[in-house]
């Protein structure tokens, strides 16, 4: 007897769910915690110390890589985690983006232009330095670091023919400051308490403006034995007056990440390179087998004092670079 039957062979393929790989939670906390408190001690200014307050500078690097975190927090589907690091990000976008960014300004005003540097111990090469100034045509330079010996140099290179005039403080080390400029220099004393390096301080009287007071800046950096001190200059400056308009150029050793330089300019004044959109062009270290990374070197001035062009240049022979700004004061 031959019996057949019909059977189907094979059937309905079934493919399993594919599993959506996850980025660990926690490992996503551990990633995003030490951006989000660097976040609240940038915008709450709590930094305290020699180290904190030296790594502050490196906000700028830090908000740049404060993106990673959202992103792993994104693979790791968790909305708390992602929450935090949205704001944080944002936080220190916020603190950080406008530097580059800068405000339009009408140029109208009487010109004032100003170039500071930092000569490191005198060694800046006095031939450069001449010719930036012959090609920036500044009315003020704001030296720090100026040996007695560099002054000579600097004369021999040309430079008294250019701005013959001077308030020079020189001194062996970093200890010695001075201000050469175009127009005549009336010292002046007991403005303020200077604390740190020397701190010449001049009144330069141009056409048609009020008396401006130029104020060469070098406290000493934030190390550890010197935070106080370096806490104590920046508050020792004195606040803008309506009567006359006021420029501090310096070696600051303070970034705008510091809460102390921070409160220093909410007296009345503005960072102008912050203003012009070059807040994030480093000055320090210059000349060295690792680029520039921070910025400590600043030309504030009177908030009502407009900025119509900042520049940053390298100097042979100095750690730092050099600080232009092309200002533009209010008609008395």
């Amino acid at each position: 007897m031959d019996i057949t039957a019909d059977r189907d062979v094979g059937g309905a393929i079934v493919t399993p769910p594919r599993r959506r790989r996850r980025f660990p939670r926690a490992l996503a906390w551990v990633v995003v915690t030490p951006f989000a408190a660097w976040a609240v001690a940038r915008v709450a200014g709590l930094e305290r110390g020699a180290l904190v307050t030296q790594i502050m500078t490196g906000t700028p690097y830090v908000a740049a890589g404060s993106l990673l975190p959202v992103v792993l927090a994104a693979l790791a589907r968790n909305r708390a985690v992602t929450a935090v690091a949205l704001v944080t990000a944002a936080a220190l976008g916020s603190s950080v983006l406008p530097r580059a960014l800068g405000s339009s300004e009408a140029a109208a005003g009487t010109p004032l232009r100003v170039l500071t540097l930092n000569m490191l111990f005198g060694g800046a090469e006095p031939e450069p330095v001449t010719a930036l100034v012959r090609r920036l045509r500044p009315d003020v330079l704001s030296t720090q670091e100026l040996t007695a010996e560099m002054v000579e140099k600097l004369d021999a290179a040309g430079l008294r023919e250019l701005l013959p005039y001077r308030l020079l403080a020189p001194d062996h080390g970093a200890s010695g400051s001075g201000l050469y400029a175009r127009y005549p220099l009336d010292p002046l004393e007991g403005m303020f308490r200077p604390v740190g390096h020397n701190m010449p301080a001049a009144t330069i009287v141009l056409p048609g403006v009020k008396p401006v007071e130029v104020v060469d800046v070098h406290p000493y950096p934030p190390l550890e034995e010197h935070v106080r001190e370096w806490t104590e200059a920046l508050e020792a400056f004195p606040p803008a007056v309506p009567d006359r308009i006021r420029i501090l150029a310096g070696d600051f050793n303070a970034s705008l990440d510091h809460a102390a330089m921070r409160r220093f300019l909410s007296r009345g004044y503005v960072d102008s390179a912050d203003r012009a959109g070059q807040g994030l062009t480093p000055t320090w270290p210059a000349n060295e087998r690792i680029p520039p990374l921070i910025t400590i070197d600043h030309v504030v001035v009177d908030q009502r004092v407009k900025v119509n062009e900042v520049s940053v240049h390298t100097v042979p022979g100095t750690d730092h670079r050099a600080v232009f700004a092309d200002l533009r004061l209010p008609v008395s």
